[in-house]
């Protein structure tokens, strides 16, 4: 599934998916010579340990704050796995072959209902949680690693389509 080294490798957590046939693993590693060598998702076969997909981070490409390593803990619902890296991006992967079907960029600066500055980061440790038909994420980690720091909590509903107009937001 990739390299592990003591500051990098499955850090936080796995997951299993819905019917025990999946593990998806994230991998915490990070080469700071190579980048976009570093961490990167897979998925394991639980009855025979085979590997089913293995997928690279996208190239950092010119991204300054670029660590995209996935130590956080990942969350799997029927069909998705969500992991988050220590660049503070926010991936959805098809569980049935890896495809990054969404990608988020959560460092940064969000607007707050009560006016508190709020800011996005690294992401490590918990990863996110799924309940009520929303996704919830932490952004910002500044230990053990953490390149950004941060202080928000993110809320995230599946986008809603007009009737009247297909594909519209």
């Amino acid at each position: 599934m990739g390299r592990g080294t003591s500051g990098g490798g499955v850090l936080w957590g796995i997951a299993i998916d819905h019917d025990g046939q999946r593990v998806y693993v994230p991998n915490g590693y990070f080469d700071p010579k190579d980048r976009d060598a570093s961490g990167g998702m897979a998925a394991i076969g639980l009855s025979d340990g085979h590997a089913i997909w293995n997928t690279p981070n996208p190239p950092c490409g010119d991204r300054k704050e670029c660590k995209p390593s996935h130590p956080a803990a990942v969350t799997a619902i029927p069909g998705v796995v969500f992991s988050g890296t220590m660049d503070g991006r926010l991936s959805a992967y098809a569980a049935e072959d890896g495809k990054i079907l969404w990608e988020y960029d959560t460092a940064r600066e969000f607007p707050t209902v009560n006016g508190v500055t709020a800011n996005g980061g690294s992401m490590s440790n918990a990863g996110p949680a799924v309940g009520g038909g929303m996704l919830f994420v932490n952004s910002g980690y500044s230990h053990h690693g953490g390149i950004i720091p941060g202080n928000v909590l993110l809320a995230f509903a599946p986008e809603k389509t007009s009737s009247a107009l297909p594909n519209s937001k």
